[in-house]
């Protein structure tokens, strides 16, 4: 189960999305499910890996979004370069690195529900 507790120590700022979730602890802790169930990380790593650079950007742009209103600092950080590195893009440039350290992120915090 996901906890506060466990978030403060993978690194989310946990006092500014609890904010943004009205100091709701179970809203936020349900939100934060919800944004690492969002369809956009599958999205991004299958855009990536067809070469399509605007459908890269689309899913980088919306994760950015959603981690970002979930304070999730480690996803967040590597996505909005990602996102930065692709926008405007017509071809796609290497992001594998990026593209690496969002999922590796992604799987961390997935792991924090064991």
């Amino acid at each position: 189960m996901i906890t506060i507790e466990k978030l403060k120590a993978y690194g989310a700022n946990t006092d500014e999305g609890l904010a943004r979730c009205m100091n709701n602890e179970a809203f936020y802790l349900k939100m934060i499910g919800m944004g690492l169930a969002d369809a956009n990380f599958n999205n991004l790593k299958n855009a990536v890996a067809a070469g399509n650079a605007k459908q890269a950007f689309e899913a980088a742009h919306a994760l950015k979004g959603v981690v970002g209103n979930l304070a999730l600092t480690p996803i967040y950080t590597p996505v909005s370069e990602l996102t930065e590195r692709l926008r405007g893009k017509s071809e796609m440039v290497d992001v594998t690195d990026l593209l690496n350290q969002v999922m590796d992120q992604f799987e961390k915090a997935r792991a924090l529900d064991a």
